[in-house]
């Protein structure tokens, strides 16, 4: 009999207990699903292989084709093409791999993840979040694999020195994680695969050639010396130009990060209320 009555006070409680129940908490949730994006990520150790060798490619074939064709007196004066190309494809190569969060974000919500997630008491923006910090995670490690192999292989030594390449390298991942957002809200607005890598393609090579990413700007014709002068690419790269090369930081840095700070407050905002909308509109 007492058997019989635990049992009826354990089914009378169950759904109150279920409808209590809340979830964890959000710095729980967001470490759960951070976790659970770099295991995926990584799960397939060739593809994690092949994302750390594309940078350095771009690297060899970068600084040897434009660094034999570009005399010294067209680059400032005492710095070699590859102290000059370097801080460029810190921000570029981050162009390019960013573009995998949105990708990814969209094989999620076509492969019933993301439903599954909906189900859940899981805070949905952290699940954009839990994204952009594991690919930020990726690229970041992209990043200094490039950085230990330029100044291992090509004796990249700025005239800034350590510390000038590690702010470098945090205003370069700055700027990418901005660029990460935008394109989760892309993701998260169009939610196709096919219309997200052409929309990447159409953007990604003229914020990376229209620039001065890889060639000081009065080198380029008019044309397009107007267009890099308004490239945001050519404010990321020159403020992180003037801190590897220990030059005057002028107004490039803050313009760096201050349009970094209004490209992911806006890209956010515009990814978590796309996201919110059901699977089917």
């Amino acid at each position: 009999m007492a058997i019989q009555e635990s049992v009826a006070d354990t089914v009378v409680r169950a759904p109150h207990d279920r409808a209590a129940w809340r979830g964890n908490g959000p710095a729980t949730q967001l470490w759960v699903l951070t976790g659970r994006q770099i295991r995926a990520m990584y799960g397939d150790r060739r593809l994690a292989l092949f994302g750390l060798l594309q940078p350095l490619i771009m690297l060899l074939l970068l600084s040897q084709v434009f660094g034999s064709m570009t005399r010294p007196a067209q680059l400032p004066h005492g710095v070699p093409y590859i102290d000059y190309l370097m801080p460029a494809l810190l921000v570029t190569t981050g162009i390019s791999s960013a573009q995998l969060a949105g990708i990814g974000l969209v094989k999620d919500m076509q492969n019933g993840i993301v439903a599954r997630f909906r189900t859940l008491p899981v805070r949905l923006p952290l699940v954009l979040a839990a994204r952009s910090l594991a690919d930020l995670l990726r690229i970041f490690t992209e990043l200094v694999v490039l950085l230990a192999f330029g100044t291992v292989a090509l004796g990249f030594r700025p005239d800034g020195g350590a510390a000038g390449v590690v702010a470098a390298l945090l205003l370069s991942t700055f700027v990418i994680w901005s660029l990460i957002w935008v394109f989760i809200a892309l993701a998260a607005w169009l939610r196709k695969v096919e219309v997200m890598t052409s929309i990447s393609v159409f953007f990604m090579f003229p914020l990376m050639f229209a620039s001065s990413a890889f060639v000081p700007l009065d080198n380029l014709p008019g044309w397009l010396r107007v267009v890099a002068q308004v490239n945001p690419v050519t404010h990321a790269v020159g403020g992180a130009r003037r801190l590897a090369l220990g030059w005057d930081l002028g107004s490039a840095v803050p313009g760096a990060l201050g349009a970094g700070a209004v490209v992911l407050a806006g890209a956010g905002f515009v990814a978590v209320r796309c996201f919110s909308r059901p699977p089917n509109e």
